[in-house]
């Protein structure tokens, strides 16, 4: 049956001529392409992509791990703590220097009687915010902004314990297991983006199973959750006490290695295509990792680091009484250049074909010695536990005296 144009419309008429000539034109004239891998800065990059900003030290858990946790409570850090107004100036300019993430973390980021302000002034900017909470104050009005106004990143929610008793055991904090359910079951009723990860400790590590079964429930977990074990100690060396209990709540290196290596061929297969990459003595070099390249991070009080735990005083820029700008293209720069001069250091570090797969750099000689370029015996402890399980080198033998390294990485990766 014909149907005549005014039954039809000449609306509906123009506007099936229209998507006929747009297809024509698409098919004609527009290609498609895959630009996963396309550079977008071929020409010019940025000075700054991702910006981590400690919004305070301070923090509602007291976890017996944490390296860098003060009082909620505490006053005279918070009178210290950078304002809101300085806190919008260093988000500006990390936006017209090129950065599209920001990561608020701290201590407990959501102490901040500002965080809503500051996360809002953020996202006009077109900024992503990357959160690292442990979910305790996600309210129901903050659930409802974080709903209307999406993070553009998955929030990071770190897990204590999946009972209470463990879960208190590790924060010391009366309550907290019940505001970290609240707080999470608000993020899952409105549906807002986030992932969970795990700090593995003696009063949660026998949980591993049912944390891993609750995060497989999670609809954003796209692959099993992290886990903190060889904890660092006190980013400011401030605390000799609490220094001596995350000593003492470190995973040995055999315990932290039979971790590593629940699922062996997962485990093997990542080493193998690691090793073929990274593994080789760096020399005198110091900063042979991503430190402070195309970012840093702002302290709670305008320092600005390489890193979240290198404070080290000839290591950080003052950025409250300076520019990002300064800091990434001509202080950052000097404090790369750093060579090794502790003689311990050139006798083992700077020719172990192990560094890549060792923790050991200037922040954990930091925290550990006070200098920038002491060995950390216990990580040259785990790492050397690891290499002995992939056959890099025989018990008791020191991977900074092995000569053929270079053929048994070949040989590894080969096979």
């Amino acid at each position: 049956m014909v149907v005549p144009v005014g039954v039809l419309g000449a609306d509906l008429v123009l506007t099936a001529l229209f998507f006929l000539c747009l297809n024509y034109i698409m098919k004609k004239y527009i290609s498609k392409t895959d630009i996963s891998g396309y550079n977008l800065f071929k020409k010019s990059k940025p000075l700054i992509y991702k910006l981590d900003i400690e919004l305070t030290e301070r923090c509602n858990n007291n976890c017996i791990h944490c390296s860098i946790n003060l009082p909620e409570n505490d006053l005279s850090a918070k009178q210290k703590e950078l304002s809101t107004d300085e806190l919008k100036r260093i988000i500006k300019e990390a936006a017209d220097l090129g950065a599209m993430t920001i990561r608020f973390t701290g201590g407990e980021p959501l102490l901040r009687e500002d965080f809503k302000e500051l996360y809002l002034f953020t996202r006009k900017l077109g900024i992503k915010v990357m959160l690292f909470t442990n979910a305790r104050l996600i309210t129901p009005e903050l659930a409802e902004l974080l709903a209307k106004y999406p993070p553009g990143e998955k929030i990071e929610v770190t897990v204590y314990g999946m009972h209470k008793e463990s879960y208190e055991a590790v924060t010391c904090a009366k309550g907290s297991f019940e505001e970290f359910w609240r707080g999470v079951n608000l993020l899952l009723n409105k549906k807002i983006p986030f992932i969970v990860k795990a700090a593995l400790l003696p009063p949660n590590k026998h949980e591993m199973e049912e944390f891993e079964a609750w995060a497989a429930t999670i609809p954003w977990m796209d692959k099993n959750p992290s886990y903190s074990m060889f904890f660092g100690l006190r980013c400011r060396r401030d605390d000799a006490v609490k220094n001596r209990l995350i000593q003492k709540n470190r995973l040995s290196p055999e315990d932290g290695l039979k971790i590593l290596t629940r699922d062996k061929d997962k485990y093997n297969k990542g080493m193998k295509e690691f090793c073929s990459k990274f593994t080789r003595p760096p020399g005198t070099k110091l900063f042979a990792c991503g430190a402070g390249k195309g970012g840093g991070c702002v302290d709670a009080y305008g320092k600005l680091q390489l890193c979240l735990t290198l404070r080290h005083q000839d290591t950080i820029h003052d950025i409250k009484n300076g520019t990002l700008k300064d800091a990434i293209q001509i202080f950052f720069p000097k404090v790369q250049a750093t060579k090794a001069k502790n003689p311990d250091y050139l006798k083992r570090c700077a020719k172990c074909f192990l560094k890549g797969l060792c923790e050991q750099c200037p922040a954990k000689s930091w925290i550990e010695s006070g200098d920038l370029d002491t060995p950390v015996e216990y990580l040259c402890e785990v790492t050397h536990a690891q290499a002995e399980y992939l056959g890099l080198i025989e018990k008791g033998e020191k991977a900074w005296e092995v000569e053929d390294w270079v053929e048994r990485i070949n040989n590894f990766t080969a096979n």
